[in-house]
């Protein structure tokens, strides 16, 4: 009963704290990725952990925050005038759409169309008070939230040795070899996740560069390359990809298509979104798939429900949480049914009825007889 009750009262503490369990899973989940820089460095360096937690932290902390951070004043004045540019094209279009549009005899008034336009730019532009306030408060709490993650993923990359022992402690006494060897076997099944996700981030930044190379979009190897990286960051990374490919796009036009910058970024967008929608729906199933055992088509469903409730966040991690939860509920199944915990994958053999055992053993009588 006091089992029962404990666990209820978890259950209900997550679902009231869902936003920070998020935060923390993301967190856990940058941890994970990084990961391995840590173990590299231990094993081949004489840093302790501490100090090749602090290196690779830190390293990519430099790389996330601060390369955007160099990057962002030397572009600015040409954001600028993208943005002055952007806003002359809406003012003209909403100008055109308040005059009639005649094709042959038929006549076309989108009147309505270009007020409403000028209504949406004046709103940006000008925001109400409370607007604001509600932009601040929201901007406030998304920083604390980032800070949060940031300290979070120092924490597990830290102290996630002692928080693996404390976990298994957790366990009864005559349970922690169970334990020990159950967490292998989900570390195995996260190293295969990660595998394929590295594979998965070189074949993106190949598409990308090919796709950017033949639209004759300047830096189409930075850019891809930039694209295949930010495949691993959750719902962060694919927004800056598509907004850095876009962006050069504004500025810089195409090589070869004589038509607008404008006109060259919307291409660029709608190229984007069409690849980046191939690889989450098509290309990480069939990776994921063979890299975890599982079956394409249920990969390809669990991620498309997992985007449509979580997003992309639920679309990276609910692959490797189903293969987690087979293993487990093995493991359980089989303890239940009071047979060994694990089954080695070369011990698996098949035991012939007893219907057949008894035929066989009558047939060798028979033959015995003879």
């Amino acid at each position: 009963m006091t089992g029962a009750i404990v666990f209820i009262g978890f259950v209900a503490l997550m679902i009231y704290a869902r936003e920070a369990v998020k935060m923390l899973v993301i967190a856990g989940f940058i941890a994970y990725i990084i990961s391995p820089a840590v173990t590299f460095l231990t094993q081949k360096t004489k840093l302790s952990r501490a100090a090749a937690v602090n290196v690779v932290y830190f390293s990519a902390l430099i790389v996330l925050v601060g390369l955007p951070a160099t990057l962002t004043p030397i572009f600015f004045d040409e954001i600028k005038i993208v943005a002055s540019d952007l806003l002359d094209l809406s003012r003209q279009l909403s100008v055109m759409l308040t005059q009639p549009v005649q094709f042959g005899d038929m006549v076309f008034h989108f009147e309505q169309l270009g007020e409403s336009l000028g209504q949406l730019q004046e709103s940006l532009l000008t925001p109400l008070p409370e607007e604001a306030l509600a932009l601040l408060e929201s901007t406030s709490i998304n920083v604390l939230w980032i800070l949060v993650i940031l300290v979070s993923v120092h924490l597990f990359m830290s102290e996630w040795p002692r928080i693996r022992e404390w976990l298994i402690a957790l366990a009864p006494r005559e349970y922690h070899e169970d334990m020990h060897e159950l967490y292998k076997r989900l570390r195995e099944v996260w190293m295969a996740y990660l595998r394929g996700q590295i594979v998965l981030m070189v074949v993106v930044g190949v598409v990308f560069t090919i796709a950017w190379s033949i639209l004759g979009i300047p830096g189409a190897l930075v850019l891809g390359v930039l694209a295949g990286l930010f495949t691993l960051i959750p719902d962060v990374g694919p927004f800056l990809a598509a907004a850095l490919a876009v962006g050069v796009a504004l500025l810089e036009g195409s090589s070869w298509i004589p038509l607008s910058n404008i006109v060259v970024a919307v291409i660029v967008f709608f190229t984007y979104l069409v690849l980046i929608n191939m690889k989450n729906f098509f290309l990480r199933p069939i990776i994921m798939g063979r890299s975890l055992h599982m079956n394409e088509a249920l990969i390809f469903i669990s991620i498309m429900i997992a985007t449509i409730l979580e997003g992309i966040m639920g679309a990276l991690l609910i692959v490797p949480v189903m293969a987690s939860t087979v293993v487990i509920m093995e493991y359980m199944r089989r303890r239940i049914l009071g047979l060994s915990p694990f089954e080695a994958d070369d011990e698996k053999q098949f035991t012939p009825p007893p219907e057949k055992i008894k035929s066989r053993r009558g047939l060798k009588l028979s033959k015995k007889e003879k």
